[in-house]
């Protein structure tokens, strides 16, 4: 019987960029936040719930170190992300010259 998500499956989390995996991280540390809120006070209806965000952390953890390490390797990243990801820093450099002006 597998716990945590499901969209948070390591077959899934490895094709993921390193922004992306930030980013699930984030919303998972989130969701346990609110978990625990909810269990001090009384309110959560299944303490399953809590282990299986636990569990997706530790996944997005290991799959973030095992490419600090180099046993997994970092997705390709695609010609149209690249182009986007290009254009995004152009327009933050031009932010940042017009606000330094």
């Amino acid at each position: 019987m597998p716990i945590g998500s499901k969209d948070l499956a390591i077959e899934k989390l490895e094709h993921l960029d390193t922004e992306a995996l930030a980013v699930e991280l984030k919303k998972a540390k989130e969701e346990l936040f609110n978990l625990r809120f909810q269990s001090a006070t009384g309110q959560l209806a299944s303490g399953a719930r809590v282990r299986a965000v636990k569990r997706d952390i530790a996944r997005i953890y290991t799959v973030i170190r095992e490419r600090e390490l180099g046993i997994r390797p970092e997705p390709e990243v695609a010609p149209v992300a690249a182009k986007k990801s290009a254009s995004k820093k152009k327009a933050a450099d031009k932010a940042d010259e017009e606000a330094q002006a």
